[in-house]
């Protein structure tokens, strides 16, 4: 069940006959706590032993073995004149050493007097990075059996460190959560609120009946949030370090005061974010001298802070009211932004109803198909997560373009011109969710809007602001969710429902372009939804760990669908995802961005070392945080995101060193996501749960969304699809062969006969009615370059990318039916396979179908054996080409066509042939035949440089030296401002020695 916080329920369970109620903060809740092993015992001898040798057995040794280094006097003219020896090497040695050992001994002493005064993190001794971690390490070992050890536990120490002290946290209430639950989400809240009240007042007259104390008596012990001063920002773990004994108690405080008015009119809504001069009570066990504070027995203080103590003191009674959680409406760190109309002359703030938009998840899907909860057998994971299965598409299609330019040059042989292979069985059914689901405007208006922003701030000279989340609404428009408040945000973005929320409608998103900036939040990855709104979380951004509890498959399919989103996500230059433990057959989806690490160990020996080496980089370049090296005139070095993925659980001992490791993560770019199977791990800012229902829950976070995720059945589909389009694999099976041959001989005259390649014309079919006829002829074309077959759905999403309802889709099925007719035989020629799929009869052909044919039987068939065959199967080939795929296509249709890769499939199907027509005219010394073959293909496929280099040798061939100086300044022309490839530059060099004569000429 999922952890959920009410605040009330301790006061207004208490049965009457109990006697009278304690308030609900007087009692602490139980810790576990670490008993100390033999293996510590063991560690602080060893410590010991290693800080008696560096302290006191180097001073030793030096003073015994080599004495006083520097000179007895002071030195003169002819000190400077004497002759360098060893023993001088060995005195220069000696003072580097004593120098060392002096700075180890400075940390050392800094370590301890910070351990046991408990003033939490010590301040840094300059210049001794590498020997004040040692010394820590080591007095912490020495210390691990002590009660002192506590204040040593990393954690949460440094959370929020980068933010200022000023910060005020983002706040959300439950009854500005849009949708048409709002009313009843704000009454549930004021019941809640007053149920919450009354309790809290019964507690205390109870007390009072008692003779007890209340909020305002001795016994109760406050602290005040200190300013920094030199040292890290303090926290709640740091609080609780030092005065509970323990830093993971920091909940109880957490508890004792969430939602209760401090002095400066904030509210404590998340754990991690606390400001100085803020008042906390304490657990009755608190101890620490005058750090811990009695609101009328405070000498060391002043009367104002007194007197805020006292009146922080009368707020104990009702401060419960507001610990409800997500449930109560309580202020959550990560918090729905309000959906409500821009600014205007006396608006009504209202509910916005969601419009169908790219933005909502599974918005391909028809409606009546979500009411029915039927699927039409696709995988419903990838039909919701929009962002996701556009990033994987992508991806795809550049892996499989890849693998067709491989096969072209030769690298990898029988696929060249044709298909890749088609897949079958789920990863058939993935491929069309990926097509139904995938919103590919929705990761573009993100990209350009964030590019926008980061821009528009570098030319402002502004900073980027810390984003914790992103919010894209059903009606398209973006929310970031900032750390902090930063400002006015430059034009056309707005402010949202508060200071800390910046808002884009999606009409102001449209008009941006591309822009040359680097990718200012890379580490966004999608979570879920809530109501109709998608929760980006940024990885890099969180001060510290983020946790995520649950059953092992389920947060194995959250880990999954996180790692496939960042490995192929649209809105990032360029980054780093380790997985751990898990996750080493996803590589395919991203070889260059994602490794694969077996365990903690590994992990932290890498991790540490690119922890060192980013920290002294942002030194070096003068940056407080990676956000300032993405704009202004740093920001070629874009500053990738490292983002760790830990799927299971690290023990306690690994949990602390990776805190520690996450404290300083987040203005360094690096996130860590971990996965546990409970709910206490060190140094996690954020905490989640994934349930077996698909619920992620973070109740401190006000959160409930319904979870993105990437089941193992999908993942290994996925996989597998790219796996089969790696152009480093070897071709399996006859790859060669068209998916689908026509009948090339007279006999085989189609009944229905379409030109793709150029302009788009039907033969053998009357024209439909003209309202219709753009529609239906689309709907031909996108089943023509699918003969395998076409999914009902991904027919719909392609005709109707924002959505469409079943009877429209149904309609339009049965208008191309009738329009196609049937063969003479009563055959339907739009039919339906077995697995539901739409196919054409053989008799509805294609001049792509024809054209692949016709090279298939010249390069394979029956061309193989005769010579006269092949050059006229050839020959044929060659003038069915036109031009480009589909060249009149009315604007705003067959958007459909970026997914496909048709576009780079034609133009190499075209080269192969030309090619494949000069050798047949070369072979017989033709060469004005070949010349004119290669300038046919090239009319199609003209960045193809194979065709160039045969066009040069063809021209070589007829002895004509000015007809190859011309074609090669043509060449030169071409090629512009980049010049000419260097295999290009060695022909010419073979073919015209005096060609670059020609190009200084010219210059």
């Amino acid at each position: 069940m999922p952890r959920r916080r009410t605040s009330s329920s301790s006061s207004s369970s208490t049965a009457p006959s109990a006697g009278p109620a304690a308030p609900r903060n007087r009692t602490p809740q139980p810790v576990r706590v670490r008993r100390r092993s033999f293996g510590d015992f063991v560690k602080a001898f060893l410590a010991f032993a290693v800080l008696l040798v560096l302290v006191a057995g180097v001073p030793l040794a030096l003073a015994v073995t080599v004495g006083w280094p520097l000179p007895d006097g002071a030195p003169g003219l002819d000190w400077l004149q004497r002759e360098i020896t060893v023993q001088t090497f060995l005195h220069i040695l000696t003072v580097i050493v004593w120098l060392a050992w002096a700075q180890f001994t400075a940390c050392v002493l800094v370590e301890v007097k910070a351990a046991l005064s408990g003033v939490g993190v010590p301040g840094r001794v300059p210049g001794s990075g590498p020997s004040q971690l040692l010394a820590r390490q080591l007095v912490a070992a020495l210390l691990l059996v002590g009660a002192t050890a506590a204040s040593l536990t990393p954690g949460l120490s440094q959370l929020g460190q980068s933010l200022e002290g000023n910060q005020k946290p983002s706040v959300a209430a439950a009854q500005q959560t849009p949708g048409l639950f709002a009313q009843q989400q704000e009454q549930a809240a004021s019941t809640a609120s007053a149920l919450a009240e009354q309790a809290g007042q019964a507690g205390q007259a109870a007390a009072r009946a008692d003779g007890g104390a209340t909020a305002a008596s001795g016994d109760t012990k406050y602290y005040r949030i200190q300013p920094p001063e030199g040292r890290h920002h303090d926290s709640l773990w740091e609080v609780a370090e030092r005065h509970l004994g323990d830093g993971r108690r920091y909940k109880e405080i957490f508890e004792l005061n969430k939602d209760r008015v401090q002095p400066d009119g904030s509210k404590l809504s998340e754990a991690s974010l606390i400001r100085p001069g803020w008042i906390m009570e304490m657990p009755g066990d608190a101890r620490g001298g005058e750090l811990v504070e009695m609101p009328d027995e405070a000498p060391n203080v002043s009367e104002q802070v007194q007197q805020q103590i006292s009146d922080y003191a009368r707020t104990g009674g009702d401060h419960a009211q507001g610990g409800g959680g997500a449930q109560g409406g309580g202020d959550a760190h990560v918090s729905l932004p309000e959906q409500r109309p821009a600014p205007g002359p006396a608006t009504p703030v209202t509910p916005a109803t969601p419009a169908p938009g790219p933005a909502t998840g599974g918005q391909h899907a028809t409606p009546a198909a979500e009411e029915s909860g039927r699927s039409f057998g696709l995988p419903e994971a990838l039909l919701a997560a929009p962002l996701l299965a556009a990033g994987l598409l992508g991806a795809l299609g550049r892996r499989r373009r890849q693998a067709l330019w491989h096969s072209a040059l030769g690298a990898v042989g029988g696929r060249r011109g044709m298909e890749p292979p088609t897949p079958t069985g789920d990863a058939q059914d993935v491929q069309d969710a990926l097509l139904v689901g995938a919103d590919p405007d929705g990761v573009r208006l993100l990209d350009r809007s964030l590019r926008g922003l980061a821009a528009s701030l570098a030319a402002e000279s502004r900073p980027l602001p810390v984003v914790y989340a992103a919010w894209m609404g059903g009606n398209g428009d973006l929310h970031l969710q900032l750390a902090q408040p930063a400002g006015k945000p430059p034009t056309p973005w707005q402010v949202g429902q508060d200071q800390t929320f910046w808002m884009l409608a999606r009409a102001d998103a449209e008009r941006y372009e591309d822009a040359e900036t680097a990718a200012p939040y890379p580490g966004l990855v999608s979570l879920g939804t809530m109501d109709d709104s998608r929760l980006l979380l940024n990885l890099e951004a969180v001060p510290g760990l983020v946790s995520l509890s649950g059953a092992e498959a389920d947060r194995a399919a959250v880990f999954a669908s996180v790692a496939a989103e960042l490995a192929t996500s649209g809105w990032s230059d360029r980054m780093t995802i380790t997985l751990v433990g898990f996750g080493d057959d996803l590589t395919p989806l991203a070889p260059n961005r994602i490794r694969h690490l077996d365990g903690f160990e590994d992990l932290f020996e890498t991790m540490s070392a690119e922890t060192r080496q980013r920290r002294g980089a942002l030194g070096a370049a003068g940056h407080d945080s990676v956000l300032t090296g993405r704009t202004g005139p740093a920001q070629h070095t874009r500053w990738a995101p490292h983002l760790v993925l830990l799927a299971a659980q690290p023990s306690d001992e690994d949990a602390l060193r990776l805190a520690e490791l996450a404290a300083d993560a987040g203005r360094l770019g690096i996130g860590y996501l971990v996965g546990t199977g409970g709910t206490d791990l060190p140094g996690a800012a954020w905490e989640m749960e994934i349930t077996g229902d698909g619920k992620l829950l973070a109740p401190l976070l006000g959160l409930e969304l319904e979870a993105q995720l990437l089941p193992v059945a999908q993942q290994r589909a996925v996989v597998e699809l790219f796996t089969d389009a790696d152009p480093e694999r070897g071709p399996g099976g006859p790859a060669n062969t068209p998916p689908f041959l026509v009948d090339i001989s007279e006999q085989g005259r189609p009944a229905v006969y379409a030109r793709l390649v150029g302009s788009y014309e039907i033969i053998g079919l009357d024209a439909p009615d003209g309202e219709r006829s753009a529609q239906l002829h689309e709907a031909l074309a996108l089943l023509l370059l699918h003969r395998e077959g076409v999914h009902p759905r991904v027919l719909a999403s392609a005709l109707w990318p924002r959505g469409v309802t079943e009877d429209v889709r149904d309609a339009l099925l049965e208008r191309l039916r009738a329009w196609l007719g049937s063969d003479p035989d009563g055959t339907p020629r739009l039919g339906t396979d077995a697995t539901g799929r739409l196919t054409l009869a053989k008799s509805v052909v294609s001049d792509l179908d024809v054209l692949r044919s016709l090279y298939y039987e010249a390069t394979q068939g029956r061309g193989v054996d005769s010579r006269q065959v092949r050059g006229r199967l050839l020959t044929d080939a060659l003038v069915l080409v036109r031009g480009p795929l589909l060249a009149d296509r009315p604007e705003g249709r067959y958007r459909w066509l970026t997914h496909e890769i048709i576009d780079a499939q034609l133009p190499l199907l075209v080269a192969d042939t030309g090619l494949a027509l000069s050798e047949f005219h070369l072979e017989r010394d033709r060469a004005e035949k070949a010349i004119e073959a290669l300038n046919a293909a090239l009319r199609t496929a003209p960045a193809d440089e194979r065709l160039w280099h045969e066009l040069l040798r063809a021209t070589h061939a007829t002895d004509d030296a000015d007809r190859l100086r011309a074609l090669a300044a043509d060449l030169i022309g071409r090629s512009g401002a980049r010049g000419l490839p260097p295999r290009t530059e060695a022909l010419l060099d073979e073919l015209l020695p005096t060609w670059r004569d020609g190009v200084a000429a010219a210059g």
